[in-house]
């Protein structure tokens, strides 16, 4: 089911001709390295470079005997290089080839992701100046609170989201390393000049000190990252969710001409891409918990966690590609309702705006407690009896010896509330 998801870039990351490429790489790179020491014969590095060439049916033929991926690969380049052969893969081990490979391709899916972000970064930050003056009802709880602004929830989301392209990128930082170290990072027979000659020329850094293995607290933190940046994408969709539903419908998802929002109900116009992104965000945080697991290896190192990030690596980055695509272009194209907003604000008859009334009671010298009493016993009263608050407020004689007419009507005035939006949005997009 995830190649569903998978986007064409994503997906040539991780195909395995794309493996072999930089395995094959890498020896050459070792070869290049050890030439310049004069640790290998002059003519043979032209020799390897004109005659190398890749398999990928042979390698999986060979791997159904040797039941080992990088002996398979080894096999099957030697078989093209003749004589030569002996000095492919010399001093290396296979972890040389597969933990520098795979911070490479760590590293490319990284930066497609980049790229998604500094996209939803785009899209946030242009709805948010559109809406930026556009009042709607804060909710806590899930009841209605005070008002804000939506382009102010949008401006929220893009402050996260510049958070999580600063999360990527320290994680890109810390998975761009390699190792050619050897069978348990020794440099039992191979100097750590290989490894900085090698690793220089794959734009990585040598890992300071390894075991057979790069080790794995860097991969966590990089799947960990993804899992944030899946899970600020469901807290967007949560949101839409919620805004969607027939009782709030302040905004909605984009629907097509000849959508169907279910077999049986023809009126039906669901969330679902919003819905989708909820649970493929469950996936992502999985595989996080899974790279997390990997940290623990026996010795200097095991082969568990193998089998795990061939499965949550091409997945991890493929939904969450997948994931910023689709907020993005939801985002983008979303029908926003200003009328059902404003209805909503005032869905509560003016009990929204009750704290300012309790300060303004407070400001005229009232005590706290029998301020919030007197206020609290009107805005039950209108609660209960579905009856307009400030009504309810002007007619009160305990509340007049201490406001007046005017003094009472400044309590209700919604642009109070927003009037900071425009140093908020300095202070985010600045």
């Amino acid at each position: 089911m995830i190649a569903r998801y998978t986007r064409p870039e994503i997906a040539r990351i991780w195909q395995n001709e794309n493996r072999y490429r930089l395995w094959l790489k890498i020896e050459i790179l070792v070869m290049e390295a050890l030439a310049r020491q004069g640790h290998i014969p002059a003519e043979t590095l032209p020799l390897v470079r004109k005659r190398a060439r890749l398999d990928p049916d042979r390698i999986d033929e060979l791997e159904r005997t040797l039941k080992h991926d990088v002996a398979a690969f080894v096999s099957q380049v030697a078989e093209t290089i003749g004589e030569h052969a002996r000095y492919l893969h010399w001093g290396l081990t296979s972890s040389d080839l597969l933990d520098t490979s795979f911070a490479l391709l760590l590293v490319e899916a990284g930066d497609i992701i980049k790229k998604d972000i500094l996209r939803l970064l785009e899209v946030l930050k242009e709805k948010a100046y559109k809406y930026k003056d556009l009042p709607m009802i804060g909710r806590t709880h899930g009841v209605h609170a005070e008002p804000i602004s939506f382009g102010l929830k949008l401006a929220l989301w893009y402050d996260e989201t510049r958070r999580n392209l600063e999360r990527l990128k320290a994680a890109r930082k810390v998975i761009a390393f390699g190792k050619i170290s050897g069978a348990v990072g020794t440099f039992a027979y191979l100097g750590p000049e290989v490894e900085a000659y090698v690793l220089k020329k794959l734009g990585l850094k040598p890992a300071p000190a390894s075991s057979q293995i790069v080790q794995r607290d860097r991969h966590a933190q990089y799947f960990t990252t993804l899992a944030i940046i899946a899970s600020s994408v469901e807290k967007f969709a949560t949101e839409i969710r919620h805004l969607q539903r027939t009782e709030v419908a302040e905004l909605e998802e984009f629907f097509s001409a000849g959508q169907q929002g279910s077999s049986a109900m023809p009126h039906k116009r669901n969330p679902i891409t919003a819905e989708r992104l909820t649970g493929l965000a469950r996936l992502v945080r999985g595989y996080a918990l899974a790279a997390m697991e990997n940290v623990a290896l026996w010795h200097e190192r095991d082969i568990s966690h193998s089998s795990v990030e061939r499965v949550i690596a091409p997945d991890s980055t493929a939904l969450v590609d997948h994931m910023l695509i689709s907020m993005a272009d939801l985002l983008d194209k979303m029908f926003v309702y200003p009328e059902q907003m404003r209805a909503n604000l005032d869905k509560t008859r003016g009990l929204i705006f009750s704290q300012m009334l309790l300060l303004e009671l407070m400001k005229k010298g009232q005590p706290r407690p029998q301020a919030y009493e007197a206020v609290q016993r009107l805005a039950m009263r209108a609660w209960q009896n579905k009856t307009d608050f400030r009504k309810l407020v002007r007619a009160d004689r305990g509340l007049a010896k201490f406001l007046s007419r005017q003094e009472v009507e400044q309590c209700f005035d919604l642009n109070y509330h927003t009037k900071y939006v425009d140093d908020i949005f300095h202070r985010v997009f600045s």
